[in-house]
């Protein structure tokens, strides 16, 4: 699986091996590498060289250790946008108002792609969802749905890069603005036009036609927004 290093970059093609063999699928989400010896009496490289790209691995967040087990791929790469998004919104002092413009371009997008290409059975799920949604009352429950809601649709547009982006910034959400969406929430109109906003959406996936879906999801988006800036204000 491993081909031997001759190189005096020796880390650094460690590294790159390794990302060249997840991105062909010789390794894949949540496998265990081989351990440090067994690396390094592979690939021909000393020990420290393979702890030295083990940790730059690391860093990037497509390995983590796990004690008393080893290395291993991590299941979930999410967090590697995550960081970056965190580190920026606090470095550039970003505030509420571009995140959610951020997420208005996203979330559009998605739901084009969703209705192009959603399954019979992402239909079923985003139904019981809303199904789901109809028998709460409780605002935190609400909540979870609605993110669950969009995280679904974002599934549907098979774009892997898209689905990870907006699960970054839907955490910036979360995180920076939880508030605000319990204010918008706890409005007893306010969840009345949400799940009518929501069943548009899910109505124009169920017909396949992006347009009607990029039109629903923007005035849901829309309304959504504009509440969250008067609780700003």
């Amino acid at each position: 699986m491993f081909t031997p290093i001759k190189n005096t970059t020796v880390s650094e093609k460690v590294v790159e091996q390794i990302k060249d063999m997840l991105s062909k699928g010789n390794l894949n989400k949540g496998d265990r590498l081989p351990s440090e010896r067994q690396m390094a009496e592979t690939l021909e490289v000393s020990r420290s060289s393979v702890r030295e790209a083990l940790r730059e691995l690391e860093m990037m967040g497509l390995i983590e250790s796990r004690q008393g087990e080893g290395n291993f791929i991590k299941s979930n790469f999410e967090d590697i946008l995550f960081e970056p998004f965190s580190t920026i919104f606090l470095i550039k002092e970003s505030n509420a108002k571009e995140i959610l413009e951020l997420r208005n371009v996203i979330e559009k997008g998605t739901v084009v792609l969703a209705a192009e290409r959603i399954t019979a059975d992402e239909l079923e799920d985003i139904r019981k969802i809303l199904d789901t949604a109809e028998d709460l009352d409780s605002e935190e429950e609400l909540a979870k749905l609605d993110i669950i809601f969009h995280y679904k649709i974002a599934q549907a547009s098979k774009n892997f890069l898209l689905q990870s982006i907006l699960n970054a910034v839907s955490s910036l959400i979360e995180a920076s603005i939880k508030d605000i969406r319990k204010n918008i929430m706890i409005k007893e109109e306010h969840k009345e036009i949400i799940k009518k906003q929501h069943l548009d959406i899910y109505e124009s996936l169920e017909s396949h036609n992006p347009k009607i879906a990029e039109r629903a999801m923007s005035n849901h988006l829309d309304f959504v927004n504009n509440e969250m800036k008067k609780s700003i204000i």
